[in-house]
This record gives structure tokens, sequence and C-alpha cells, in this order.
């Protein structure tokens, strides 16, 4: 039997920060890098708020787990074309929040876990690996660990440089079952927000029983419902622009055709999202705007002073 769980990308953004749903986060992350995880608690980071610049970072999900290690979690629907400096900016400004004016460079590792929604041009692999773990010496074959120790009573290194996973659920082939790994029955989940009863991986029960969307209260499901029909709006408006400016751009010969269709697109859907009473956040969160751009194209359009 299979039961209809939330979406991963919703439970991570609202019910997974609950503390009594850490098993759930831990059992995800145990399996993924195959050791015991307890998550500890979730963090706020300095990535969620606006820059002088206008420039919006929003950070999923930054978890403290074992021994001071920090997961962060970045979800992506649609191609964006600098999602992978997202990815490296994410990591960098984890490692960079630990460090305290005039202390040591006392860095934890940090797991980036980064889930996209499309293809990135992969052909069958769904799960991607990338870490610095050493450095190799250019003229003799001699290496020097990425790790350090500051505790001198001590001979144990830590690995220090952040470990990146990236996550294509589309790419999972779950017909088959016959070389399914515990995480892989987590890449279903992702993939089609169903929990099978057979499942064993970490976590992964617990999963379907608190995310059951029928144990929603019917407040909770209209909200729900809400946001989902909003994001798969989305997902059509930007799926859509992104053919009209290919299109455009094959016809016409113009590299920006992508760029300006997804930028007409992006605005009649800040502007479709305020007529209808969506909250500011709301339509940054679906149209990756910031604040101050959204205001700018209300003001443009005459539906702000």
């Amino acid at each position: 039997m299979e039961r209809e769980i939330i979406s991963f990308d919703y439970a991570i953004k609202n019910i997974l920060r609950d503390k009594a749903n850490f098993d759930i986060l831990s059992g995800f992350l145990t399996e993924l890098l195959e050791k015991p995880v307890t998550v500890q608690e979730i963090l706020e980071s300095e990535g969620n708020t606006d820059t002088p610049d206008g420039k919006i970072n929003r950070l999923d999900l930054k978890a403290k787990i074992d021994k001071g290690e920090l997961a962060v979690f970045e979800i992506q629907f649609f191609d964006q074309i600098d999602f992978l400096g997202k990815v490296l900016f994410n990591a960098c400004r984890a490692v960079v929040e630990q460090v305290s004016s005039g202390k040591l460079f006392d860095i934890k590792k940090v797991y980036s876990i980064n889930i996209a929604y499309y293809g990135m041009d992969a052909k069958n692999e769904y799960l991607f690996v990338a870490n610095l773990s050493e450095f190799k010496g250019a003229h003799f074959e001699e290496v020097i660990p990425f790790s350090q120790n500051l505790d001198p009573l001590s001979d144990v290194s830590k690995d220090i440089h952040p470990e990146y996973f990236l996550i294509l659920p589309k790419k999972f082939d779950e017909k088959k079952t016959d070389t399914w790994s515990t995480f892989d029955e987590w890449v279903y989940v992702l993939k089609k927000s169903l929990v099978k009863s057979g499942f064993t991986a970490a976590g992964i029960q617990a999963a379907g029983d608190r995310l059951d969307v029928l144990k929603m209260t019917p407040e909770q499901r209209a909200e729900y419902e809400a946001k989902k029909l909003i994001d798969m709006t989305q997902r059509s408006q930007l799926y859509t622009a992104e053919l009209k400016g290919e299109k455009r751009g094959l016809e016409r010969g113009e590299a920006t055709g992508l760029e300006k269709g997804l930028k007409k697109e992006k605005v009649e859907a800040v502007i479709r999202g305020f007529n209808k009473g969506h909250s500011l956040d709301t339509i940054a969160e679906f149209t990756d705007l910031s604040s101050d751009q959204i205001l700018k194209i209300l003001k443009e359009n005459g539906l702000t002073q």
C-alpha cells in the first residue's frame, strides 16, 4: 500500500522545522550520508535575508547535526542559470557564519544537500556527490588531507571541506526495484510524494505517518492545496517562458531570448499573485525575486504608490 504525503519542499520549509519531526530529517540524512545522523536544531541563516543590493538568497533549511556539523538544503524546481553558484554560496555562507572575529578557524563540516527537479543535462544518474578531500602534489606523489586538528592532545584530524550532494528525483527509475538502496526509497518519496508500507529506510515511515495529507486539518489542507496550486502555476509559467524564450532566440538569433521570456512571465506572475491577494513573501517564494524587485514591478504597473 501507498499513502500520499506532503511534498518534501513544503514539509522542509514548514513542518520539518518542528523539533518533534527531527527524526524524519535525521533519517533522511542517515541514509544519504551512510552514517548515523541526529538533527539537533534548525538554525536561521543570514542567507535568508535580503542583502543591501536587493539580492535574496532563500536557503530552504539549515540544520545543526552531530558534533556541530551542518546540513544545508536547497530545493530547485526549474532551470536556473546560476543554480550552482547559489549552491556554492549557501555552502560558503554556512562556513563563514561559523567564524567569530578574533577566534580560530574552527570549521565544522558542511553537507550541502541540493534537490533539483529538472535534468541538469544528466543522462541516467540521479545522485551526484562532490568534495575536495585532499591536496595532490603537482610534481611528486604526495597528498595533504583537507582536514585540521585544533586539539593538541588529539591525533584525530577532522575533514572540513564542504561535501556536496545533488539529487535529481526526476531521473530516478522507480521501476528498477531490484537495485534499490534504502536511500532510493527516499528518492522515490522525493519524486512521487508517496510512501510504501514496505519501506525500511530510516525515518521514512515516520514521514509517512506525520506528513500524511489525509491527517491534515481542513485549514491546513486548504493552505497546503493553495500553495501547491501556486507552485504548479509558477512552474508552468516558467516552463512556458523557457520554451518561448528558446523559440525567440532561435528565430531571431538572440541569445537573450530565454532571459526576456522569463522576465515577462515573472512580471505577469507577480501581478497575478498580487491581484489574488498573495503576500510579498509568497510571491517572492515562487518567483525567486526579492521584495524590492516585486515592489518595483508593482509600482511600474501602477499597483502601488
